[in-house]
């Protein structure tokens, strides 16, 4: 998942939090990771963009309450600016990951998803002159590394070569993303625009959604996943993020991201049985490492 963040200090942390930070992170991370899981479910009898339709209007109307309490900040200038970057965060980056639940198990999509932080780091430094460390070009060649090897392999037989390009492409498009919210949408409450970007990208792909809607009946156990995907995995699911952050911080909230690829290969064996395989476990820890990496703090001069 992209995570649309202020970068606030972390405030201080009670002695409650002491227990229910790792509570919440872990919760979090079991149901972003299961996000991959009903795209899977989904994808096939909604197709892409349709089931995309579904996960961002579903997940929009969780967090209008947070959108109506701030609706006099956003003018119809601020509407614009949102809308433009929701396609880029949201829209595209959502159907990619669809696309790719179609053709190759869950697990790969969840394990792209982590080049998220990366690609981060890599779009502030290209366009936005931010200062990039020896250590983070550690991580981030490690993290291609990673997604070279995981392209390159089979799982069950399939060749998931273009599932795993689409999801380091929706990685990149949150890259993006997140870079334009904190340059362009600070100031403003993060859930409300969190609602404001999902209502955009359900508006701006209706056309297209209603266009490739598909005329047999979907099962019920599809329209089961489209629904946990949008209102859990999507609305619900950035409530406590956001709440995360404003205990926590930002930094620390974003360590949520190690454990969206673990529960996303978890819930994928528990349910659909499917096989984690020697290149998914390789491409996943050099991945996480190259996270790990990027997101540490070089020491101190002294």
């Amino acid at each position: 998942m992209s995570t649309t963040m202020n970068t606030a200090p972390a405030p201080a942390i009670d002695g409650a939090a002491g227990w229910r930070t790792p509570v919440e992170l872990l919760v979090l991370g079991a149901i972003w990771g299961g996000s991959f899981l009903f795209m899977r479910v989904a994808a096939a009898d909604f197709g892409p963009l349709p089931l995309v339709e579904a996960r961002l209007a579903l997940g929009g109307l969780v967090l209008t309450p947070f959108l109506w309490r701030a609706r006099a900040q956003f003018t119809a200038v601020l509407w614009l600016r949102i809308a433009a970057i929701a396609a880029i965060n949201s829209v595209i980056p959502f159907a990619l990951f669809a696309w790719g639940a179609e053709r190759a198990p869950a697990g790969i999509g969840a394990i792209t998803n982590a080049m998220t932080v990366m690609f981060t780091t890599l779009v502030a430094w290209l366009l936005f002159g931010e200062r990039i460390s020896a250590r983070r070009i550690v991580g981030l060649t490690a993290g291609f590394v990673g997604v070279a090897i995981l392209a390159s392999g089979k799982t069950a037989g399939a060749d998931v070569t273009l599932a795993a390009l689409a999801g380091t492409a929706a990685s990149v498009c949150y890259g993006f993303g997140i870079n334009l919210v904190r340059r362009y949408l600070t100031g403003l409450p993060a859930a409300a625009v969190a609602a404001a970007n999902l209502l955009c990208g359900a508006l701006l792909l209706a056309p297209f959604a209603l266009y490739s809607w598909p005329a047999r009946p979907i099962p019920a156990a599809s329209w089961v996943s489209a629904v946990l995907l949008g209102v859990l995995c999507t609305g619900a699911a950035f409530v406590l993020y956001y709440r995360l952050i404003a205990r926590i911080g930002a930094a620390r909230a974003s360590t949520v991201t190690y454990l969206i690829p673990l529960f996303g290969v978890i819930w994928a064996w528990l349910v659909l049985r499917e096989p984690l395989t020697v290149t998914m476990a390789l491409a996943g820890a050099l991945i996480l490492s190259g996270v790990a990496v990027s997101q540490q703090r070089a020491p101190a001069v002294r």
